[in-house]
């Protein structure tokens, strides 16, 4: 069977870069279309001979890096991939990616990070972050609209829908009335091993962006003058360290190894955003460690509380310190093995037999 891959942008390595990876090493002939390709940043896990691009990659770095001013052209420049020569295509999508056109006899699977948060449930918070004027704020909010409109169309073109949570799956029934079958992220648990003892320290492992709320961490840490380490960059680097005070340290991003050490040393994982799913929260989970997470989104699916974490249920510091303190508390009672189980019900061989059997059948009803 010819298969291709869709992913909507391949410029950083995130959670969705990780699941590609397992589908990419899972079909390692199928050929791998995006949007733009960072080579710098990607091309070690992804290697240029793979890479199909865009339009876009052909402009200069200081616009390709700006995606916000792409934004108008990508539902356009999606469906510009051709899939004459494939059996099936799967696509990764947050974004843009499910809006790909195949032909009749080609099939599509869309594994779904997301519905696109910006242009939906993160609509509001994504202007407000912008920063902009009323005028570009109208502007803005009638770009969206178009591409909500967009988006309501390219849904229906996968046959069929994976979630990455139930989170996301309430998503999709919610933004596009759509049914689909969870199908959990891999993680990669043999790259950890359980270790009973810590450095005194709490860990964040995070992109740097508004939505991630590292700034409630940074807070409460500065608060209580406990040490904090920061894994990680993003957009929001610069105001997040003019934040942080002495005890806070950031350190950038950080290889696999040197994250692996992070979190096989550290006293618990700091989760303070709500996320789709969450792999890092599992990853510190298969170190035995546990986990301090925001009580919404996909982190209840991974995290049990009393056993491998606790949960905080407001976006405040005062509600983070509460569920902090409990943390502490019971930090004796947490058993490292425990935790390390919960972990194990995410191995990648799961992800990739439930892959697999979600493929047979849809190629199978294939005209």
């Amino acid at each position: 069977m010819r298969i291709a891959l869709v992913h909507d942008f391949l410029v950083k390595l995130g959670g969705a870069e990780r699941v590609l990876k397992a589908l990419a090493d899972l079909f390692p002939s199928a050929p791998i279309y995006t949007l733009l390709y960072d080579e710098k940043s990607t091309g070690h896990i992804f290697p240029k001979n793979r890479i199909r691009t865009s339009f876009f990659q052909k402009l200069p770095s200081f616009i390709t890096k700006k995606q916000r001013y792409l934004l108008p052209f990508f539902p356009k420049e999606i469906e510009m991939f051709e899939f004459r020569d494939f059996d099936m295509v799967i696509s990764s999508s947050s974004a843009f990616a499910h809006g790909i056109i195949v032909p009749q006899e080609t099939a599509h699977l869309c594994y779904c990070h997301s519905p696109m948060r910006y242009a939906w449930d993160w609509t509001h918070e994504y202007r407000t972050e912008q920063h902009v004027g009323p005028i570009r704020q109208a502007a803005m909010a009638l770009l969206l609209k178009k591409i909500r409109m967009w988006d309501q169309i390219a849904k229906d073109r996968p046959d069929r829908y994976l979630a990455n949570s139930r989170n996301v799956q309430a998503r999709l029934r919610k933004y596009y009335r759509l049914d689909s079958t969870v199908v959990y992220p891999p993680v990669d648990i043999d790259r950890f091993n359980v270790h009973k003892g810590h450095e005194d320290y709490f860990l964040i492992i995070s992109t740097l962006t508004p939505y991630k709320r590292i700034e409630l961490a940074i807070l409460l840490f500065n608060k209580l003058k406990r040490h904090l380490i920061i894994v990680g960059d993003g957009s929001d680097t610069a105001r997040l360290q003019n934040l942080a005070g002495k005890t806070i340290e950031f350190t950038g991003f950080r290889p696999d190894d040197v994250v692996t050490e992070y979190l096989q040393n550290c006293r618990a994982l700091i989760f303070p955003g709500e996320d789709d799913l969450g792999i890092v929260p599992v990853e510190a989970m298969a170190c035995g460690k546990p986990v301090l997470a925001y009580g919404k989104g996909g982190a209840l699916e991974t995290v049990l509380s009393g056993k491998t974490g606790e949960f905080f249920s407001e976006p405040t510091v005062e509600s983070m310190e509460d569920g902090l303190a409990r943390l502490l508390a019971h930090e004796k009672e947490y058993n490292p093995d425990v935790i390390r189980q919960r972990a194990e019900e995410f191995r990648r061989e799961r992800f990739e037999k439930e892959i697999q059997q979600e493929i047979l059948p849809l190629h199978h009803h294939q005209p």
